[in-house]
């Protein structure tokens, strides 16, 4: 029985990382796919210009 006491604890963690991925893809796409991707991209934006305004440089940029 030591061999089902060693082996579940591996299995459950199996089992709710594949629910994890399961539920990850699932949520990709659908119908809120372009108000998050104009979520992100708006803020990207808004760092893009605050970045700029300020006149730092990126990396590799001296």
């Amino acid at each position: 029985m030591e061999y089902v006491s060693a082996l579940l604890p591996p299995v459950v963690m199996a089992a709710f990382f594949i629910g994890l991925v399961v539920t990850i893809v699932k949520s990709q796409g659908g119908p809120n796919k372009t108000k998050e991707d104009a979520a992100v991209d708006a803020a990207l934006a808004r760092a893009e210009a605050t970045r700029q305004a300020d006149g730092a440089t990126g990396p590799g940029q001296a």
